[in-house]
């Protein structure tokens, strides 16, 4: 019956008493990019962020696990406008009227991992292409959950995903994907935002995972800025901007339940 397909292992199927682990610290995940949501705002920098996620952190017994991760010196990522990803902190990056700024937060509560990301407007408003590319990166999220089904293929997440992306003719960044999480950072399965129907590992429920889709104005392609002395920052080749949204879902018997966003 199994033939063919990728078969989660018994320990990517969290327990009952493991997935209320995750959701408690999908609620302090939240409550960090609330916070974060509450406060930003034009003429702050991007160390400003990184220091109401500390306290946010501080005041609810969680860990940044960010922080320190195979050498990543802050707490959480701040990705502004041509930045797909893994923005570092800095007190010399200020918000700006029209920006659009990706935060990504994953807190450790108790040893469970939560991770969630959202995208910021700075200001009353940006540029019709700029906002655009903000609703649809958060269309493909959303998108992507519904293909999500008990029983399913990973595959079929990133099919719809890169489906409704073509419409717009923006760029899928194929480098970076979502991921199993709960238990660990990261883990199996990986959650391709580019991805065939049908492929990929079984969907079952107990599984825990992310998707977060990278979608780029233009070209897919980046790279790493070489001013970045921690070798992190991903910047679109092209310089246009890129948007991603994230949840941490659980896979159900009737579909996924967001634990984190």
């Amino acid at each position: 019956e199994n033939k063919g397909k990728i078969v989660p292992t018994r320990d990517l199927i969290l327990t009952d008493e493991q997935i209320e682990g995750v959701r408690r610290s999908g609620v302090v995940n939240t409550g960090v990019l609330d916070e974060v949501a509450r406060q930003i705002h034009p003429g702050m920098n991007t160390q400003e962020i990184d220091d109401i996620c500390m306290q946010y952190c501080k005041d609810h017994n969680a860990i940044p696990a960010c922080l320190n991760y195979e050498g990543f010196p802050k707490s959480v990522c701040t990705s502004i406008n041509e930045v797909v990803c893994h923005g570092i902190p800095k007190e010399s990056d200020v918000l700006e009227e029209g920006d659009i700024v990706n935060v990504d937060f994953t807190t450790i509560v108790d040893g469970y991992y939560a991770d969630a990301s959202r995208m910021f407007i700075i200001g009353e408003k940006t540029t019709p292409e700029k906002e655009q590319l903000v609703r649809v990166a958060k269309e493909c999220l959303e998108i992507g959950m519904e293909a999500a089904k008990p029983y399913g293929f990973v595959g079929d997440i990133g099919h719809a995903i890169k489906k409704h992306c073509k419409k717009y003719h923006y760029g899928i960044v194929t480098d970076l994907c979502g991921h199993g999480v709960g238990l660990k950072f990261h883990e199996e399965p990986e959650v391709l935002h580019d991805a065939y129907r049908g492929t990929g590992m079984l969907l079952v429920p107990g599984m825990v995972f992310t998707i977060e889709p990278m979608i780029n104005m233009g070209s897919p392609k980046g790279f790493i800025d070489e001013d970045d002395e921690y070798g992190w920052e991903v910047i679109t080749e092209d310089e246009l901007p890129s948007a991603q949204w994230e949840h941490t879902l659980v896979m159900t018997e009737h579909g996924v339940e967001i634990l984190s966003y």
